[in-house]
């Protein structure tokens, strides 16, 4: 009798580990559907280089701006119900977007700047001369730190004047940028690396080996996450030693990445999805559809935001 019960207990335990199976294999190999937002009067089936070519998309706590990299503008959208709200021209091949204290601040890799815009009327605030081919924006909530793809190099400026407060050496192409505490980390393309910055004097803290084509970094205020374009995974880095915590697996070319809450979101744009993941370990949550070729992620409105490159739109659902 007792070997029938043990037997019959094991039988249950098994079961209930095939189930969390199945429903963890769901979550990763059954995307979710997501709403898609055309950003172009012609429509999401127009092609990126005769429409928008979006990478970057950031929310300003009410609307989402999209950069539109051939087109050379941002677009506004209205968090709460989807509706475009406004088209503002910026410098050539607009790639990377902030938002932060009540102003869009917008890198033109072509033209060597950064523009700054009114989040709420969209009106040019400045325009200021950085480094070669910026491509990644940050904010330590006084400065903004801009990465410069084509010179090696980061800039900082004052968010409020614009005024250029230093220039530092990083690794080759630098795209990503995230300041945690009182440092600032840049992942470094082509060097499969991420530098650390002090934020007060630009000094290299530290350089961590990642994996291949790290693109995005982003922190959660402990852990630094970078994504691994090449390397179809993410690394977690402790932010305060630089020692690596783990690399987790995602999708085909992983790009933009979004953290809050204990939940990463990775954009893997060689799969056209995004997926959410537990910050602490890397477990796949859910998966969920978004347009062609998809790069920036934010999170805003109680919706994730997802900026589709090869689609000119934006994939959006509610969490």
């Amino acid at each position: 009798m007792r070997k029938k019960l043990a037997l019959a207990a094991l039988l249950l335990a098994t079961a209930a580990t095939v189930a969390l199976w199945a429903t963890t294999l769901a979550a990763q190999e059954t995307p979710l559907s997501t709403t898609e937002i055309a950003l172009a009067d012609g429509g999401a089936s127009e092609s990126a280089e005769a429409s928008g070519g979006p990478e970057s998309v950031g929310f300003d706590g009410t609307n989402v701006w999209v950069t539109r990299q051939f087109s050379n503008s941002v677009t506004r959208i209205r968090a709460s119900d989807g509706v475009r709200t406004g088209s503002y021209t910026v410098g050539k091949s607009p790639v990377a977007l902030l938002c932060a204290g009540g102003s869009v601040w917008v890198a033109n890799l072509n033209s060597n700047t950064v523009t700054k815009l009114n989040a709420e009327t969209g009106a040019t605030v400045g325009t200021y001369a950085v480094g070669e081919g910026p491509g990644g924006l940050g904010f330590d909530g006084t400065n903004v730190w801009v990465a410069n793809r084509n010179d090696n190099s980061v800039t900082k400026l004052n968010a409020a004047t614009g005024a250029t407060l230093g220039t530092y050496a990083v690794g080759r192409r630098p795209t990503g940028i995230a300041v945690q505490g009182g440092a600032v980390w840049v992942s470094n393309n082509t060097d499969d690396t991420v530098t650390k910055l002090s934020a007060a004097t630009g000094a290299t803290l530290a350089t961590v080996k990642v994996g291949k084509g790290p693109f995005a970094v982003a922190t959660d205020g402990e852990s630094v996450f970078v994504s691994n374009f090449f390397g179809k995974s993410v690394t977690k880095i402790n932010g305060a030693d630089g020692i690596v915590l783990g690399t987790f697996t995602v999708g085909d070319d992983p790009a933009g990445l979004a953290v809050s809450g204990g939940e990463l979101w990775v954009v893997n744009s060689g799969g056209d999805t995004v997926q959410r993941l537990r910050a602490a370990d890397g477990g796949v949550l859910s998966t969920y559809r978004t347009g062609k070729n998809p790069f920036g992620v934010t999170l805003g409105g109680a919706s994730v935001w997802v900026a589709n490159f090869g689609g000119d739109s934006v994939s959006t659902t509610t969490l």
